[in-house]
C-alpha cells in the first residue's frame, strides 16, 4: 500500500525499515474531535445530536458542504472543516498483526511508545485457529482504541489482506492466510469479527457501531508485485469466471456476509482489461448489490493516478476520477481526487451525485466509530489508554499464537524434542537466529519485548555458542563457515535458524528462487556434516523454501518452519524444541520444488491444463511434486481418527425445495459417479434444512498432551470440468490428552461444502458420491436429487 511514484516508494520503505532503531523528535498530539458538547453552536447541528439515526445525521453534514469541502473529503488525509468545527481525519492505519509503524494515522511519539507484535498472519494461519484469530484481532483492537484516545491513531485499520497465496513467489503471501479459499474466508470472518467490536443486532435498521474499523483487501485477483516485466501496478490479471467465483472471491464474499467489514480496498491490477478500481460489476454490483456491503471503499495508494497514468485505460485525470466514483469507489489513497475532480465536475464528467453517494459512506462509518459523539473519554471506549497496551494478556496471547503456529515438517528418529538435561551446550548458527526486524514480517510496528531464538534458547541452556554463519540472508559470502562448523563439532546440539527476509519477500518485491538465498544450503550441509550432536533446521520464511536436501539428509533431525513469529517467536521456538510445547501447526500453503519457478507467475489460471503441461496451483489443483504438501504438519504425539458406526451416510436433496430426507445406508461405493441430476444453488430454498453434522474421534496414541488440528476434506463427483482435487471443509484444533480421545463435529452445509462451480461460474451441487477425508480415512456420502416429475431419487 505504498504510494507508487518511485521518489515516494524509496522514501517510505526507508522509513519502514529505520523506524525500530530512531528516536522520535515529534511532540504529542492533542486529541482533536468533532461535536464538543461545550460548543454552542455545534450543538445546533443535527449531525451532533447521537440520538438521531446516522442516516439522518450524515445527510445533514453533507447537505451543509460546498463543493470545494466536499471534494476535501475524497483522500485518506481528509481536511478539516473548520466552519462546522470537523477536524482532518487520516484514515490509514495499519493492523495486519498489531498497530503498523508504517501507516501516516499511527505516531508512536507519545505516551505510547510500543504495541504487541503478533506473528506475521501466514504463521497465525498454520494455527487453524479461528478463535485464536478473533482474540488476536480483538487485542490489536483495544490497541488500536487505545493509542486514539492518546493522540496517536485513527480507528480506521487497512487489514486483513485476504488475497489467496497463489504463486510461491509471491513477495506479500507472508500477510495472508494462505492458498485455500475456505481458510482465508474463516480468517477474514475472525479477525473483522473481533476487530470491530460490532454489536450485531438483527432487529436494527441500520449498521452497528464500531469500535475500529478492519478492511478486508485487496478486493480482486492480486497477488503479483513485480516479476519478469509484470507489475502490480499495470497488471492485468485474466481470471476465468470459475476461478473467479471459487477461489478469488469467496473471501470477500465472507468478508462482507459474515464478518460485516466496514471496509473494502480495490486493488492496482485490472481484472479482465477493467482496472478493478474502476470496475462497476465488482464494487457496485458484487459487493454493495449482491454481498450487501455497507461501509467505505478505499483505493489501495495512488491506484487512481495510475488508471490513466501508468495504464492509460483513462483518457484524462478527469476521466480517472470519473471512472472510480461511478465504479463506487469513495477515497482515494492520495491526492489525485483532491486535484481532479472539481475540474471533473467543471467539465461535466463526475455529478455532485456521485460525490454525495461517496460522502455518504464515509461519514456513515465516522458516526459508527463515535467520531462526532463529543470527546471519546466520554465514550464506549474512553478509558483505554497504555495500560492496555502491551499488557500481560496480549504479550502473552504473541507467544501463543507463536506456539501454535509453529509446524514440525520432519524429525527423524524423534529426535524432538531435545533433553533439558543431556543437552548442556547448545550451538545456534544461522542469520536469522539474532534477527528482531526478520522475525517481525513485513508491515511492522514497534514490539513491546523481543525475543529472538538467540535469547529464547538462552533461557534453557546455559552455554549458547552463536554465529551468523552468514552475514545476511543474501549469503553471498563463506567467510563465516569455518567458525559456524567449528562450534557445531564441539556442542552437545545445533539449532541453525535460516530462510527469508524483507529483502527477499516483501511489498513490491517478489521471489525469483524457491530455494534458501545465496550460499545459506552451503553452510547448513558443511555444519550438518561436522556437528557432533543432533542438528535442528529452523526455517523463517514467509513463502514455501525448497529444503529438498535437509529432508533428505540424514544429519539433519529435525525441520521447523516458524514463519515470521513475532515478538515472542524466540521463546516459542524453545518451548518447542524442549519440549514445554507439543507442536500442532499445519502448512496453509503448498511447499513447491525449485522447478515451479518455470510456470510463468502472470498465468492467474488455478485449474491444470494436461494439454500444455500446466500443473495448475495450490493443493486444490496442482498435479506435480511437491517438498511439502498442504496442511502437513507433525506431532510429539501420534494421532488417530475413526468415525461413529451411526454416521450418516445418504442425503436426499428435494425438488420440492421444503424438506430434506435423511437416510442410513450401511454399504455406499465410495467411487466416484457420475451425476445425471443436479442442482443450482443460487435460489434453491432448501440449504438451510439440509445441514447436517459429522463426528470424528481424535485418539492421542502418543506420550504426551497436545493441541491437534484436525482438517475435514470433501471429493466431489467429477460431473464437469475443474472440479478441485479435493476441497477444505472444516478444520478445528482440538486438545487431547495423551492416550485419551476427544471429539469433534463439523457442520456440514451441502449447498456450500458439497457444490462446485462450473466453467460458467454457476455454483451447483451434484448428485452422486461425496468423500469426505481427514487424515488416512475416508466417509463416502451418497447425495441424491429428487426428481420432479416422479418424486423418485437419483
Amino acid at each position: 500500500m505504498k504510494i507508487c511514484t518511485p521518489f515516494t516508494i524509496i522514501s517510505l520503505i526507508l522509513a519502514i525499515d529505520i523506524l525500530p532503531f530512531i528516536a522520535y523528535a515529534e511532540q504529542p498530539v492533542q486529541l482533536k474531535y468533532a461535536c464538543d458538547p461545550h460548543a454552542a453552536k455545534t450543538k445546533s447541528y443535527a449531525f451532533c445530536n447521537a440520538s438521531l439515526p446516522i442516516k439522518i445525521r450524515v445527510e445533514d453534514i453533507i447537505r451543509r458542504l460546498t463543493l470545494r469541502e466536499k471534494v476535501g473529503q475524497l483522500s485518506t488525509s481528509a481536511e478539516a472543516i473548520a466552519r462546522l468545527r470537523i477536524p482532518s481525519y487520516e484514515w490509514w492505519s495499519e493492523s495486519l498483526h498489531g498497530i503498523g509503524a508504517n501507516g501516516p494515522g499511527i505516531r508512536f511519539n507519545g505516551t505510547i511508545k510500543a504495541a504487541t507484535s503478533f506473528p506475521q498472519v501466514i504463521l497465525t494461519a498454520a494455527s487453524f485457529n479461528q478463535t485464536l484469530w478473533t482474540e488476536i484481532a480483538r487485542a490489536i483492537a483495544i490497541e488500536a482504541r487505545a493509542m486514539y484516545n492518546y493522540a496517536q491513531a485513527g480507528l480506521t485499520f487497512w487489514a486483513p489482506n485476504i488475497n489467496i497465496f497463489r504463486d510461491p513467489r509471491w513477495g506479500r503471501g507472508q500477510e495472508t492466510p494462505g492458498e485455500d479459499p475456505f481458510t482465508v474466508s474463516k480468517y477474514a470472518v475472525a479477525y473483522v469479527r473481533g476487530f470491530q467490536g460490532e454489536e450485531l443486532d438483527p432487529h436494527r435498521h441500520e449498521p452497528s457501531r464500531l469500535m475500529v474499523s478492519a478492511c478486508c483487501k485487496h478486493f480482486t485477483a492480486y497477488d503479483l508485485e513485480k516479476w519478469n516485466g509484470y507489475a502490480r501496478y499495470t497488471f492485468n490479471a485474466l481470471v476465468t469466471q470459475q476461478d473467479l467465483e471459487d477461489t478469488f472471491q469467496p473471501p470477500f464474499k465472507s468478508c462482507v456476509e459474515e464478518g460485516h467489514s466496514s471496509c473494502m480496498m480495490c486493488s492496482y491490477n485490472q481484472v479482465n482489461g477493467v482496472p478493478a478500481c474502476a470496475h462497476y460489476d465488482l464494487l457496485s454490483q458484487t459487493a454493495r448489490s449482491d454481498w450487501g456491503f455497507q461501509g467505505y471503499i478505499t483505493s489501495d495508494c495512488d491506484a487512481v493516478a495510475i488508471i490513466y497514468e501508468n495504464q492509460s485505460y483513462a483518457k484524462s485525470p478527469e476521466d480517472a476520477v470519473a471512472d472510480v466514483l461511478k465504479a463506487g469507489m469513495d477515497i482515494n489513497c492520495g491526492t489525485y481526487l483532491l486535484r481532479h475532480t472539481i475540474s471533473a465536475v467543471k467539465k461535466g464528467k463526475v455529478k455532485e451525485s456521485s460525490i454525495d453517494r461517496a460522502l455518504f459512506n464515509l461519514f456513515s462509518v465516522r458516526m459508527r466509530l463515535g467520531l462526532f459523539d463529543g470527546h471519546p473519554k466520554h465514550q464506549k471506549y474512553g478509558d483505554l489508554g497504555p495500560q492496555n497496551v502491551c499488557s500481560d494478556d496480549h504479550r502473552h496471547l504473541a507467544l501463543e499464537a507463536a506456539r501454535q503456529g509453529i509446524v514440525l515438517l520432519k524429525n527423524r528418529d524423534n529426535i524432538l524434542p531435545l533433553s533439558k538435561s543431556h543437552i548442556t551446550s547448545l550451538a545456534v548458527i544461522g542469520p536469522n537466529a539474532d534477527a528482531p526486524n526478520t522475525s517481525i514480517g513485513d508491515y511492522p510496528g514497534i514490539p513491546c519485548n523481543m525475543i529472538t531464538p538467540v535469547s529464547g534458547l538462552k533461557n534453557y541452556i546455559k552455554t549458547i555458542i552463536y554465529t551468523p554463519g552468514c552475514h545476511s540472508v543474501n549469503c553471498t559470502s563463506t567467510e563465516g563457515f569455518g567458525e559456524a562448523a567449528s562450534i557445531a563439532a564441539k556442542t552437545d546440539a545445533v539449532v541453525m535458524v535460516v530462510g527469508l527476509d524483507q529483502s527477499q519477500e516483501t511489498e513490491d518485491h517478489d521471489r525469483q528462487i524457491l530455494t534458501l538465498p545465496g550460499e545459506q544450503q552451503k553452510l547448513v550441509t558443511e555444519v550438518a556434516s561436522v556437528s557432533k550432536g543432533p542438528v535442528v533446521l529452523v526455517i523463517m520464511s514467509g513463502g514455501p523454501v525448497d529444503v529438498s536436501f535437509a529432508i533428505k539428509d540424514p544429519k539433519i533431525s529435525s525441520i521447523l518452519w516458524v514463519g515470521y513469529p513475532g515478538e515472542a517467536g524466540g521463546q516459542a521456538l524453545a518451548e518447542v524444541i524442549f519440549g514445554d510445547y507439543n507442536p500442532g501447526g499445519r502448512l496453509p500453503m503448498t511447499w513447491y520444488p525449485q522447478a515451479f519457478i518455470k510456470i510463468p507467475m502472470n498465468i492467474m489460471d488455478m485449474r491444470s491444463n494436461s494439454s500444455t503441461g500446466y500443473p495448475g496451483r495450490t493443493y486444490r489443483f496442482y498435479t506435480g511434486e511437491t517438498v511439502f504438501e498442504f496442511g502437513h504438519g507433525l506431532s510429539y504425539s501420534t494421532y488417530s481418527y475413526t468415525f461413529p458406526t451411526s454416521t450418516l451416510d445418504h442425503i436426499i436433496m428435494p425438488a420440492s425445495h421444503n424438506h430434506v430426507q435423511l437416510h442410513s445406508l450401511h454399504q455406499v461405493s465410495p467411487e466416484r459417479e457420475n451425476a445425471s441430476n443436479l442442482i443450482y444453488v443460487d435460489g434453491y430454498t432448501a440449504c438451510e434444512n439440509a445441514k447436517f453434522n459429522l463426528q470424528v474421534l481424535v485418539h492421542n496414541h502418543g506420550p504426551m498432551d497436545g493441541s491437534h488440528v484436525v482438517l475435514f476434506f470433501v471429493k466431489t463427483p467429477a460431473t464437469h470440468e475443474g472440479v478441485p482435487k479435493k476441497q477444505l471443509i472444516g478444520f478445528q484444533r482440538v486438545y487431547v490428552e495423551s492416550g485419551k480421545s476427544s471429539e469433534v463435529q463439523f457442520l456440514i452445509s451441502p449447498c456450500d461444502d458439497l457444490s462446485t462451480v462450473t466453467e460458467d461460474g454457476r455454483r451447483i451441487l451434484s448428485d452422486g458420491v461425496h468423500t469426505f477425508m481427514t487424515g488416512d480415512i475416508q466417509l463416502p456420502l451418497k447425495l441424491s436429487v429428487e426428481n420432479k416429475a416422479n418424486g423418485k431419487n437419483h
